[in-house]
């Protein structure tokens, strides 16, 4: 009998531990430009560039030519884009390996300048490089006053 208990406290033990691993399985982790919330997704949409971003693999998914690529850079004509004041539609409704497979859906649904309910991204824009700001001044003071000299450099060594 206490073989039998020991044996069902173990195989409970284990059903118990591979259900506590499977319920924590983790997507990714969502970027701080990314809305809050919607922790189980993995897919937004970014109407105003026509992109997918992938949580998992830290891509972006875009068209090219009739060509769909995964990259992790935004393709060269949107790299100015704001990623923190951009609209993302969270993807809730697909988990597969290819979202583009409801492109035109997209498209249709969430058109460029799509807004729907306000967001609020996971973390704060990084601010700009203020040492570059300082470094701008320094070299405007430096290239303004001379008195009139021309700026050639002097072989005085």
């Amino acid at each position: 009998m206490k073989k039998l208990v020991f044996a069902l406290v173990l195989f409970m033990s284990v059903f118990f531990a591979h259900a506590q691993v499977s319920i924590n399985v983790n997507i990714g982790t969502p970027p701080s430009w990314g809305p809050e919330g919607n922790d189980d997704s993995r897919y937004y949409y970014l109407p105003d560039i026509d992109t997918y971003y992938d949580i998992t693999q830290r891509q972006y998914i875009y068209d090219n030519n009739g060509k769909w690529i995964r990259d992790k850079r935004l393709p060269s004509q949107y790299r100015n884009y704001d990623l923190y004041g951009g609209y993302k539609v969270v993807l809730n409704d697909y988990n597969g390996n290819t979202p583009y497979t409801y492109h035109k859906k997209h498209r249709e649904n969430y058109p460029k300048g799509y807004h729907g309910k306000p967001q609020k991204n996971r973390g704060n824009k990084p601010e700009k490089n203020k040492s570059d700001h300082k470094h701008g001044n320094e070299n405007q003071k430096n290239s303004k006053g001379n008195s009139g000299k021309d700026h050639k450099h002097d072989d005085h060594h």
